[in-house]
């Protein structure tokens, strides 16, 4: 079976419809027929919420949270484990907090990290990545 990490950059191209948004419907689209897993860090769903919330307010981040519910993937909460793997990948590279959970969850899983977030160009090497455009 396949497994795939989403980071808040595919979330939100998926719920907002930009670009992108087609290859991350394909990905839940496999998960309907158990062909694919797919994961989200806690920190990265926090993410999408407050990006709803500075983009459109309270409604908006509820109907962002209730969205995300209903799709086919599992969050996952961030452990010491993650954290410390997240903390590595921070001290060594100019990337977000928030993107070296979603990275630190794609190593732990042993499963590519799907974005279109250039931050990531700088771990490949480490950590299959699954570009979205």
């Amino acid at each position: 079976m396949k497994a795939a990490v989403l980071d808040s950059y595919a979330l939100i191209s998926y719920l907002e419809r930009e670009q992108g948004y087609e290859e991350v419907s394909k990905i839940f689209d496999e998960c309907v027929t158990k062909e694919h897993e797919v994961f989200v860090c806690v920190v990265n769903w926090g993410e999408v919420i407050y990006h709803a919330l500075r983009a459109g307010g309270a409604k908006a981040a509820s109907l962002a949270e209730d969205a995300m519910r209903a799709l086919p993937m599992e969050i996952v909460d961030a452990n010491k484990d993650l954290a410390v793997q997240a903390a590595h990948l921070k001290a060594f590279n100019k990337m977000s907090y928030a993107d070296c959970f979603a990275a630190a969850l794609g190593l732990m899983k042993k499963c590519e990290l799907v974005t279109g977030d250039k931050e990531f160009k700088q771990i490949e090497g480490k950590l299959k990545i699954r570009w979205i455009k």
